[in-house]
């Protein structure tokens, strides 16, 4: 069963200032929380509608109905399962190897996915702009299926640390050369821009290499990628490079 008190808590943590608070975030999906039950993450409870995660401390799974799950549930359609975790203390930034930096990326559906990514293709440190969606959104808690735990997700000044990096700082545009026909290093910083924007003007005189994803469409009409998905193409190439 789940208390009032509980529900309050619970639906508060879809707000970043509460998580914040609280040092508190939720995941739900039996896959999602199995992956953060055999992460660093501490677990504080645990609300179930099926007698399972046997292997979890008795004192912190609560069986609840389908209609108590439904109203702490971030989800249209609330899977089985709903953890509660405590936010851990952030990792120090590692500054060497290949570094994806994320300025001012919105979508929490983009953001998790670039976290699984991350977690793909090796790379340690994922560096988001304050401005950036919060990596503890429910949203993008979800969409990470679990990588969150292995990907180590840094907030701060973005143009800050560009200033101070000895890494060659790589930016995706347009008019940048083909990344097909680049020999691409294993080290670096690779910034990915926002949404809508893309890479914003301070940001861009900070950018040594400037690169693009050629289209090859007959057309030639569609203005650009989800960011996500170029991501994924970048990376791919910088680690077959």
């Amino acid at each position: 069963m789940v208390s009032k008190n509980q529900i309050k808590l619970i639906t508060s943590l879809q707000q970043k200032k509460y998580r914040k608070q609280e040092q508190l975030f939720f995941a739900e999906g039996v896959k999602v929380v199995e992956e953060l039950l055999q992460s660093n993450f501490e677990l504080q409870d645990l609300f179930t509608t099926k007698e399972d995660f046997l292997s979890v401390s008795k004192n912190k799974v609560h069986a609840i109905s389908e209609a108590e799950l439904k109203k702490i549930s971030a989800l249209s359609t609330p899977n089985t399962c709903l953890a509660v975790f405590k936010i851990p203390k952030t990792k120090d930034l590692v500054k060497k190897g290949l570094i994806v930096a994320l300025d001012d990326v919105r979508d929490p559906g983009n953001l998790g996915t670039i976290i699984r990514l991350c977690d793909w293709f090796g790379i340690e440190t994922l560096f988001c702009s304050e401005e950036s969606v919060d990596v503890y959104n429910p949203k993008v808690v979800q969409a990470t299926m679990g990588s969150i735990s292995r990907v180590n997700v840094v907030y701060g000044n973005l143009e800050s640390f560009l200033k101070t990096t000895k890494l060659p700082i790589f930016g995706t545009f347009m008019d940048g050369k083909n990344i097909y026909q680049e020999k691409l290093p294993n080290e670096g910083v690779i910034i990915m821009g926002n949404e809508a924007n893309g890479i914003s003007a301070s940001i861009e005189k900070l950018v040594s290499e400037r690169i693009a994803i050629p289209r090859f469409g007959t057309l030639q009409v569609t203005e650009s990628l989800n960011v996500a998905t170029a991501t994924a193409i970048i990376l791919s190439e910088f680690k077959r490079s």
